[in-house]
């Protein structure tokens, strides 16, 4: 009889994934589903990345890439940590990965075991915490609470560190949320870490480029003393809409770099070449339509908020960033996923439970509105119908 490790009994999944399949075939069953579930732009890649990546492929890059990425691509990334933090950083400093997720992983597997802790943000990227018991290492859950903006508390955050724990994981602007956590708060906390010397700190940074209301994003990058403990995640997936190329790139201090290059070399050997030459030609070409994106993001937030405030039993907090709102439905009466569930099965609307997202996410669900204004308001509608039905 096989016999698996027992860490493969702890590992969790990332539910958006089940409800995009569900909605798949219940679509396929000839049902009119809007799905309102999937964290990815509705956008298609703008059409000078993709010419790049043909361009590789017709000039030969058909072959492997160093692990840590093309030095092109990493010197690229180096220009627009400049532009957008104002921070100089070592192309020797970065990494280029199949996408976001393989920065987390490295990041917790590197300091996850058991009889350490390490420290996430709750609710958030559901992610984190699969990896961290997959280490066996304790997940400390960080609140992030609705009555504080959903940013995180610097105080609350520096409470929950002991001796035991090894890594702070950070995420604004954030998911599920849409919470940015302003720069006082953060530089509270970088203060406070002064006295936790042990402790890595992993910032995702996945949205930078999507704030609103002159809300700006603040790069851990930005606080040179904690640079030589500090793991920066980001990448082309969510700014360039370019969720399916897999494509993502991490800044590490020198004392890491070694060994997340070693594991690179373990798992992923490298990134594809045309999807790198796709991700200069992102970070260097005209951000015309990156800026289209978000204006249309902009106009969306708003007919969701005001769509959302006005169905029983909701109440919406106007999201500052990402492209996620995460309304409180406690009102209803239904518990969270249960309504996620009868609102894709019964109304034909993909949404994911607050809990999918932690502990703290009961009584919310997130919605994105990267979909059509028509498909927001046609999902509003079809909301607002059912819970009108009183079935709760």
């Amino acid at each position: 009889m096989l016999q698996t490790v027992a860490a493969f009994d702890r590992i969790g999944e990332e539910n958006a994934f089940a409800v995009l399949a569900r909605a798949t075939e219940l679509a396929h069953q000839g049902r009119d589903i809007i799905n309102l579930g999937i964290g990815q732009p509705d956008f298609r890649t703008p059409e000078h990345i993709v010419e790049a990546a043909v361009k590789a492929l017709r000039d030969g890059h058909h072959g492997y890439t160093p692990a840590t990425g093309i030095l092109p691509a990493r010197e690229a990334v180096a220009r627009r940590t400049l532009a957008t933090t104002g921070v100089e950083v070592s192309p020797d400093n970065i990494m280029i990965l199949p996408g976001g997720k393989p920065t987390m992983y490295a990041a917790i597997v590197m300091f996850g075991e058991p009889g350490t802790e390490i420290l996430y943000p709750d609710p958030g990227f559901p992610i984190y915490r699969s990896m961290i018991e997959f280490t066996g290492a304790k997940p400390v859950p960080v609140p992030i609470r609705e009555e504080n903006g959903f940013a995180f508390s610097a105080g609350e955050t520096l409470s929950l560190i002991t001796p035991k724990t090894r890594l702070l994981i950070l995420n604004s602007p954030a998911n599920p949320t849409g919470g940015v956590t302003p720069r006082e708060e953060i530089a509270k906390l970088v203060k406070g870490l002064e006295g936790y010397p042990q402790v890595a700190i992993l910032s995702d940074e996945i949205y930078d480029v999507m704030t609103y209301d002159g809300e700006k994003a603040t790069s851990l990058l930005t606080f040179p003393e904690i640079r030589d403990r500090l793991i920066v995640l980001n990448g082309w997936s969510k700014t360039w809409a370019m969720t399916g190329w897999r494509l993502g790139w991490s800044i590490w201090p020198d004392r890491l770099y070694g060994l997340v290059r070693k594991l690179a070399v373990n798992c992923w050997s490298c990134v594809n070449a045309p999807a790198q030459y796709a991700g200069i030609a992102a970070i260097d070409g005209p951000q015309d339509d990156v800026e289209q994106m978000m204006r249309a993001f902009e106009s969306r937030r708003k007919v969701v908020v005001e769509g959302l405030n006005g169905l029983p039993g909701f109440s919406c907090l106007t999201p500052k960033g990402a492209f996620y709102a995460f309304p409180n439905m406690r009102g209803t009466g239904w518990k969270a996923k249960e309504l996620a569930s009868a609102l894709l099965e019964e109304a034909g609307v993909a949404l994911i439970g607050g809990p999918d997202f932690g502990i703290l996410g009961e009584g919310y669900i997130r919605l994105s509105y990267a979909n059509s204004e028509e498909n927001i308001l046609r999902a509003i509608d079809r909301m607002g119908e059912f819970l009108a039905g009183g079935r709760k």
